[in-house]
Protein backbone atom coordinates (compact mmCIF):
# COMPACT_ATOMS: atom_id res chain seq x y z
CA UNK A 1 0.00 0.00 0.00
CA UNK A 2 2.56 2.77 0.60
CA UNK A 3 4.52 1.64 -2.18
CA UNK A 4 1.16 2.91 -4.02
CA UNK A 5 1.15 6.07 -2.51
CA UNK A 6 4.60 7.09 -3.41
CA UNK A 7 4.53 5.79 -6.80
CA UNK A 8 1.64 8.29 -6.95
CA UNK A 9 3.08 11.41 -5.41
CA UNK A 10 6.02 10.61 -8.10
CA UNK A 11 3.47 10.31 -10.75
CA UNK A 12 1.59 13.77 -9.87
CA UNK A 13 5.24 15.59 -9.13
CA UNK A 14 4.86 16.44 -5.79
CA UNK A 15 6.70 19.28 -3.94
CA UNK A 16 5.83 20.12 -0.48
CA UNK A 17 5.25 23.45 0.70
CA UNK A 18 4.73 25.45 4.31
CA UNK A 19 1.56 26.98 4.60
CA UNK A 20 0.44 29.47 7.83
CA UNK A 21 -2.89 28.11 8.45
CA UNK A 22 -3.94 31.97 9.04
CA UNK A 23 -3.47 32.64 5.29
CA UNK A 24 -5.59 28.70 4.65
CA UNK A 25 -8.40 29.39 7.27
CA UNK A 26 -10.58 31.68 9.20
CA UNK A 27 -10.75 30.59 12.23
CA UNK A 28 -14.21 30.55 14.79
CA UNK A 29 -15.78 29.45 18.00
CA UNK A 30 -18.75 27.58 18.59
CA UNK A 31 -21.42 29.62 20.96
CA UNK A 32 -23.00 26.76 22.62
CA UNK A 33 -22.83 27.32 26.83
CA UNK A 34 -25.09 24.71 27.99
CA UNK A 35 -25.81 21.46 26.18
CA UNK A 36 -28.73 20.24 28.57
CA UNK A 37 -30.53 23.35 27.01
CA UNK A 38 -30.55 21.74 23.68
CA UNK A 39 -33.68 19.88 22.14
CA UNK A 40 -33.32 16.87 20.39
CA UNK A 41 -34.43 16.45 16.87
CA UNK A 42 -33.89 13.88 14.45
CA UNK A 43 -34.64 15.99 12.28
CA UNK A 44 -32.43 18.80 12.93
CA UNK A 45 -28.90 19.98 13.26
CA UNK A 46 -25.90 18.13 13.64
CA UNK A 47 -24.91 19.10 17.21
CA UNK A 48 -20.51 18.60 17.17
CA UNK A 49 -18.58 18.73 20.74
CA UNK A 50 -15.41 18.28 22.29
CA UNK A 51 -15.59 14.25 22.16
CA UNK A 52 -13.03 11.52 21.10
CA UNK A 53 -15.46 9.57 19.80
CA UNK A 54 -18.46 9.49 16.62
CA UNK A 55 -16.36 12.69 15.10
CA UNK A 56 -17.44 14.56 17.76
CA UNK A 57 -20.90 14.16 16.82
CA UNK A 58 -23.24 13.60 19.69
CA UNK A 59 -26.84 13.86 17.96
CA UNK A 60 -29.23 16.15 16.04
CA UNK A 61 -30.78 19.01 17.76
CA UNK A 62 -33.34 21.96 17.17
CA UNK A 63 -31.23 25.14 15.36
CA UNK A 64 -32.66 27.74 18.14
CA UNK A 65 -30.10 30.51 17.77
CA UNK A 66 -26.82 28.95 17.29
CA UNK A 67 -24.14 29.94 15.58
CA UNK A 68 -24.11 27.82 12.38
CA UNK A 69 -20.97 26.66 10.58
CA UNK A 70 -21.08 25.02 6.89
CA UNK A 71 -20.00 21.87 6.12
CA UNK A 72 -16.09 20.92 4.59
CA UNK A 73 -15.20 22.50 8.18
CA UNK A 74 -12.48 21.69 10.36
CA UNK A 75 -12.59 21.57 14.25
CA UNK A 76 -10.25 21.16 16.85
CA UNK A 77 -11.22 20.80 20.67
CA UNK A 78 -9.83 23.77 22.70
CA UNK A 79 -8.78 21.44 25.77
CA UNK A 80 -7.75 18.12 23.48
CA UNK A 81 -6.19 19.56 20.43
CA UNK A 82 -8.06 16.97 18.83
CA UNK A 83 -8.85 17.75 14.77
CA UNK A 84 -11.99 16.32 12.93
CA UNK A 85 -13.13 17.09 9.35
CA UNK A 86 -16.70 18.14 9.41
CA UNK A 87 -18.48 17.32 5.94
CA UNK A 88 -22.23 18.96 6.91
CA UNK A 89 -23.27 21.87 8.44
CA UNK A 90 -23.41 21.97 12.10
CA UNK A 91 -23.26 23.42 15.48
CA UNK A 92 -21.28 23.42 18.14
CA UNK A 93 -19.69 24.29 22.19
CA UNK A 94 -17.56 27.00 22.83
CA UNK A 95 -15.15 24.76 24.10
CA UNK A 96 -14.88 24.23 20.13
CA UNK A 97 -12.88 25.98 17.49
CA UNK A 98 -14.19 25.85 13.87
CA UNK A 99 -11.27 26.24 11.36
CA UNK A 100 -13.51 27.21 7.76
CA UNK A 101 -11.37 27.56 4.67
CA UNK A 102 -10.63 30.60 2.99
CA UNK A 103 -11.81 30.17 -0.78
CA UNK A 104 -14.14 27.26 0.07
CA UNK A 105 -11.04 25.46 -0.73
CA UNK A 106 -12.25 22.07 0.86
CA UNK A 107 -14.72 21.22 -1.64
CA UNK A 108 -14.98 17.63 -0.49
CA UNK A 109 -14.57 15.01 2.20
CA UNK A 110 -11.32 13.84 0.62
CA UNK A 111 -9.72 17.32 0.68
CA UNK A 112 -11.00 17.77 4.16
CA UNK A 113 -9.42 14.56 5.78
CA UNK A 114 -6.71 15.06 3.76
CA UNK A 115 -6.08 18.51 5.11
CA UNK A 116 -7.63 17.37 8.83
CA UNK A 117 -4.72 14.57 8.52
CA UNK A 118 -1.79 17.18 8.31
CA UNK A 119 -2.68 19.23 10.63
CA UNK A 120 -3.51 16.26 13.13
CA UNK A 121 -0.22 15.34 12.86
CA UNK A 122 1.00 18.88 13.21
CA UNK A 123 -0.40 19.20 16.84
CA UNK A 124 0.71 16.04 17.50
CA UNK A 125 -0.90 16.37 21.03
CA UNK A 126 1.09 19.84 22.21
CA UNK A 127 -2.29 21.19 23.21
CA UNK A 128 -4.39 19.81 26.08
CA UNK A 129 -6.13 21.21 29.08
CA UNK A 130 -3.13 22.68 30.44
CA UNK A 131 -2.32 24.54 27.44
CA UNK A 132 -5.76 25.18 25.30
CA UNK A 133 -5.82 25.60 21.54
CA UNK A 134 -6.57 29.59 20.71
CA UNK A 135 -7.13 31.16 16.98
CA UNK A 136 -4.25 33.24 18.02
CA UNK A 137 -1.81 29.96 18.82
CA UNK A 138 -3.38 28.42 15.36
CA UNK A 139 -2.81 31.30 13.25
CA UNK A 140 0.91 30.92 13.39
CA UNK A 141 1.27 27.39 12.75
CA UNK A 142 2.81 25.96 9.46
CA UNK A 143 1.50 22.89 8.11
CA UNK A 144 3.57 21.21 4.56
CA UNK A 145 0.92 20.45 1.62
CA UNK A 146 1.52 18.45 -1.65
CA UNK A 147 2.05 21.16 -4.42
CA UNK A 148 2.47 21.01 -8.30
CA UNK A 149 4.15 23.37 -10.49
CA UNK A 150 1.38 24.58 -13.41
CA UNK A 151 2.28 27.36 -16.00
CA UNK A 152 4.90 28.67 -14.27
CA UNK A 153 2.97 28.75 -10.71
CA UNK A 154 3.04 26.39 -7.74
CA UNK A 155 -0.31 25.42 -6.80
CA UNK A 156 -1.67 23.16 -4.35
CA UNK A 157 -2.13 19.61 -5.57
CA UNK A 158 -5.95 18.97 -4.51
CA UNK A 159 -6.31 16.47 -7.33
CA UNK A 160 -3.45 14.87 -5.50
CA UNK A 161 -5.25 15.08 -2.49
CA UNK A 162 -8.52 13.65 -3.62
CA UNK A 163 -6.49 10.36 -5.31
CA UNK A 164 -4.50 9.61 -2.43
CA UNK A 165 -7.68 9.52 -0.28
CA UNK A 166 -9.78 7.93 -2.78
CA UNK A 167 -6.53 5.27 -3.17
CA UNK A 168 -6.76 4.50 0.92
CA UNK A 169 -10.80 4.15 0.81
CA UNK A 170 -10.20 1.63 -2.28
CA UNK A 171 -8.01 -0.14 -0.47
CA UNK A 172 -9.54 -0.08 2.89
CA UNK A 173 -12.98 -1.51 0.94
CA UNK A 174 -10.96 -4.26 -1.02
CA UNK A 175 -9.54 -5.41 2.30
CA UNK A 176 -12.94 -5.37 4.04
CA UNK A 177 -11.54 -2.63 6.41
CA UNK A 178 -14.56 0.18 6.39
CA UNK A 179 -16.90 -1.48 9.13
CA UNK A 180 -15.43 -0.05 12.59
CA UNK A 181 -18.90 -0.25 14.09
CA UNK A 182 -19.20 -2.69 17.52
CA UNK A 183 -22.24 -4.58 17.42
CA UNK A 184 -23.99 -4.78 20.65
CA UNK A 185 -22.61 -8.70 21.33
CA UNK A 186 -18.95 -7.22 20.54
CA UNK A 187 -19.22 -4.20 23.15
CA UNK A 188 -20.67 -7.07 25.34
CA UNK A 189 -17.74 -9.34 24.75
CA UNK A 190 -15.24 -6.23 25.34
CA UNK A 191 -17.05 -5.36 28.69
CA UNK A 192 -16.69 -9.14 30.08
CA UNK A 193 -13.68 -9.72 29.44
CA UNK A 194 -12.50 -9.58 33.27
CA UNK A 195 -14.85 -11.85 34.30
CA UNK A 196 -14.45 -14.67 31.66
CA UNK A 197 -13.81 -18.17 32.79
CA UNK A 198 -10.82 -19.65 31.34
CA UNK A 199 -9.68 -23.42 31.09
CA UNK A 200 -6.59 -25.09 30.35
CA UNK A 201 -5.93 -27.24 26.92
CA UNK A 202 -3.38 -29.22 25.38
CA UNK A 203 -2.74 -28.31 21.87
CA UNK A 204 -2.55 -32.01 20.44
CA UNK A 205 -6.13 -32.50 22.31
CA UNK A 206 -7.82 -29.86 20.37
CA UNK A 207 -5.93 -29.88 16.92
CA UNK A 208 -4.05 -33.26 17.21
CA UNK A 209 -0.81 -34.06 16.26
CA UNK A 210 0.93 -30.46 15.25
CA UNK A 211 3.10 -31.03 11.55
CA UNK A 212 6.77 -29.79 10.62
CA UNK A 213 7.91 -28.40 7.55
CA UNK A 214 10.47 -29.60 5.33
CA UNK A 215 14.24 -27.42 5.04
CA UNK A 216 14.80 -26.13 1.68
CA UNK A 217 17.88 -24.31 1.10
CA UNK A 218 17.95 -20.53 -0.26
CA UNK A 219 20.26 -22.24 -3.39
CA UNK A 220 17.48 -24.26 -4.12
CA UNK A 221 14.05 -22.29 -4.01
CA UNK A 222 12.53 -21.84 -6.98
CA UNK A 223 10.79 -17.51 -7.43
CA UNK A 224 7.22 -17.96 -7.57
CA UNK A 225 3.96 -17.24 -5.83
CA UNK A 226 4.11 -19.41 -2.81
CA UNK A 227 5.08 -17.73 0.96
CA UNK A 228 7.56 -19.81 2.42
CA UNK A 229 7.40 -19.52 5.93
CA UNK A 230 10.53 -19.98 8.22
CA UNK A 231 12.14 -18.74 11.59
CA UNK A 232 12.33 -15.25 12.51
CA UNK A 233 9.89 -11.88 12.94
CA UNK A 234 11.09 -9.70 9.88
CA UNK A 235 8.32 -10.06 7.24
CA UNK A 236 5.82 -12.59 9.62
CA UNK A 237 9.00 -14.85 9.22
CA UNK A 238 8.11 -15.28 5.33
CA UNK A 239 11.93 -15.63 3.67
CA UNK A 240 10.51 -15.76 -0.17
CA UNK A 241 7.79 -16.68 -2.43
CA UNK A 242 8.73 -19.86 -4.36
CA UNK A 243 7.45 -22.04 -7.09
CA UNK A 244 8.54 -25.33 -6.15
CA UNK A 245 6.93 -28.51 -5.42
CA UNK A 246 6.76 -28.41 -1.04
CA UNK A 247 4.21 -29.19 0.99
CA UNK A 248 1.34 -26.73 1.09
CA UNK A 249 -0.23 -26.22 4.16
CA UNK A 250 -3.58 -24.57 4.94
CA UNK A 251 -4.89 -21.15 5.32
CA UNK A 252 -6.60 -20.21 8.93
CA UNK A 253 -3.73 -22.35 11.06
CA UNK A 254 -0.58 -21.40 13.14
CA UNK A 255 2.76 -21.62 13.14
CA UNK A 256 5.54 -21.64 15.80
CA UNK A 257 9.23 -21.22 14.77
CA UNK A 258 11.88 -22.47 16.80
CA UNK A 259 12.05 -19.86 18.85
CA UNK A 260 8.80 -20.32 20.01
CA UNK A 261 7.09 -17.57 18.45
CA UNK A 262 3.23 -17.99 17.43
CA UNK A 263 1.95 -16.45 13.98
CA UNK A 264 -1.80 -16.27 12.51
CA UNK A 265 -1.49 -17.06 8.58
CA UNK A 266 -4.76 -16.52 6.52
CA UNK A 267 -3.08 -17.60 3.37
CA UNK A 268 -1.38 -21.00 1.98
CA UNK A 269 1.74 -21.27 2.66
CA UNK A 270 5.46 -24.16 2.68
CA UNK A 271 7.30 -23.95 5.63
CA UNK A 272 10.71 -25.08 6.48
CA UNK A 273 11.70 -27.52 9.11
CA UNK A 274 12.29 -25.33 12.15
CA UNK A 275 8.47 -24.37 12.04
CA UNK A 276 5.77 -26.39 13.45
CA UNK A 277 1.95 -25.95 12.15
CA UNK A 278 -0.77 -25.97 14.58
CA UNK A 279 -4.35 -27.78 12.43
CA UNK A 280 -6.57 -24.86 13.19
CA UNK A 281 -8.20 -25.07 10.21
CA UNK A 282 -11.82 -25.97 11.30
CA UNK A 283 -12.29 -23.01 14.06
CA UNK A 284 -13.51 -19.82 12.90
CA UNK A 285 -10.80 -17.10 12.05
CA UNK A 286 -11.42 -14.78 14.64
CA UNK A 287 -11.30 -17.73 17.08
CA UNK A 288 -7.68 -18.90 15.67
CA UNK A 289 -6.54 -15.47 15.95
CA UNK A 290 -7.76 -15.70 19.79
CA UNK A 291 -6.34 -19.25 19.88
CA UNK A 292 -2.84 -17.61 18.18
CA UNK A 293 -2.32 -15.49 21.03
CA UNK A 294 -2.80 -17.84 23.52
CA UNK A 295 -0.17 -20.03 22.05
CA UNK A 296 2.14 -17.11 21.43
CA UNK A 297 2.34 -16.69 25.38
CA UNK A 298 2.33 -20.01 26.28
CA UNK A 299 5.44 -20.71 23.94
CA UNK A 300 7.36 -17.80 23.96
CA UNK A 301 7.96 -16.89 27.26
CA UNK A 302 12.18 -17.48 26.75
CA UNK A 303 12.12 -21.42 26.91
CA UNK A 304 13.22 -21.89 23.65
CA UNK A 305 16.54 -20.61 21.64
CA UNK A 306 19.17 -21.57 19.39
CA UNK A 307 19.76 -23.58 22.25
CA UNK A 308 16.57 -25.19 22.44
CA UNK A 309 14.52 -24.96 19.77
CA UNK A 310 10.76 -25.35 19.70
CA UNK A 311 9.45 -28.79 17.62
CA UNK A 312 6.22 -30.22 16.68
CA UNK A 313 6.29 -32.61 19.42
CA UNK A 314 6.64 -29.45 21.81
CA UNK A 315 3.02 -28.08 20.39
CA UNK A 316 1.43 -31.30 21.13
CA UNK A 317 2.54 -30.77 24.62
CA UNK A 318 2.35 -27.18 24.97
CA UNK A 319 -0.56 -26.18 27.54
CA UNK A 320 -2.98 -22.94 26.77
CA UNK A 321 -5.42 -21.46 28.39
CA UNK A 322 -8.41 -20.40 26.66
CA UNK A 323 -12.59 -18.95 27.47
CA UNK A 324 -15.00 -21.37 28.09
CA UNK A 325 -18.39 -22.12 28.41
CA UNK A 326 -20.71 -23.94 31.09
CA UNK A 327 -19.69 -26.85 30.00
CA UNK A 328 -16.07 -26.45 30.05
CA UNK A 329 -15.30 -26.42 26.57
CA UNK A 330 -13.58 -23.72 24.20
CA UNK A 331 -16.21 -20.53 24.00
CA UNK A 332 -15.28 -20.07 20.06
CA UNK A 333 -18.29 -17.25 19.83
CA UNK A 334 -16.72 -15.37 22.81
CA UNK A 335 -12.75 -15.46 21.25
CA UNK A 336 -14.09 -14.28 17.89
CA UNK A 337 -16.49 -11.69 19.43
CA UNK A 338 -13.37 -10.36 21.63
CA UNK A 339 -11.22 -10.31 18.24
CA UNK A 340 -13.74 -8.84 15.77
CA UNK A 341 -14.10 -6.05 18.12
CA UNK A 342 -10.86 -5.74 18.64
CA UNK A 343 -10.03 -5.16 14.91
CA UNK A 344 -12.74 -2.57 14.81
CA UNK A 345 -10.82 -0.68 17.45
CA UNK A 346 -7.39 -0.55 16.02
CA UNK A 347 -9.10 0.21 12.71
CA UNK A 348 -11.03 2.61 13.93
CA UNK A 349 -8.08 4.55 14.51
CA UNK A 350 -6.37 3.94 11.29
CA UNK A 351 -9.50 4.44 9.02
CA UNK A 352 -11.09 6.76 10.52
CA UNK A 353 -12.49 8.18 7.10
CA UNK A 354 -15.50 7.29 8.14
CA UNK A 355 -15.66 8.47 11.86
CA UNK A 356 -12.69 10.49 12.41
CA UNK A 357 -8.77 11.34 11.05
CA UNK A 358 -7.12 9.19 8.98
CA UNK A 359 -4.17 9.43 10.79
CA UNK A 360 -2.37 6.90 8.82
CA UNK A 361 -2.39 9.66 5.98
CA UNK A 362 -0.19 11.76 7.56
CA UNK A 363 1.95 8.92 8.74
CA UNK A 364 2.80 7.82 4.91
CA UNK A 365 3.05 11.38 3.70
Amino acid sequence: MQAQLTQLEADYGIEWQDYRLGDLFEVGRGNIFNQKKLIPDSKGIAFIAQNDCNNGFVGKVQKQLHRIFKGNSLIIGRQTGVVYYQENEFITTDGVLVLSAIHNFIKNNCIGLFVGSILSKKLGGSFGYTNTVSATKLNKITIQLPTIRQNGKTQIAFDFMEAFIATLKAYLTVTGLTDTTLTSAEQTALDSLDALAWGTFKIEALFGKSSRGRRLKSADRIEGNLPFVTAGEANAGISAWIGNDVHIFSKNTVTIDMFGSAKYRGYNYGADDHVAVVHSEKWLPHAVLFLTACIHKSSHAGQFDYSRNFYASDADDLTIQLPITAEGIPDYDTMSLVVSALQKVVIRGVVSYLDARIETTAELV
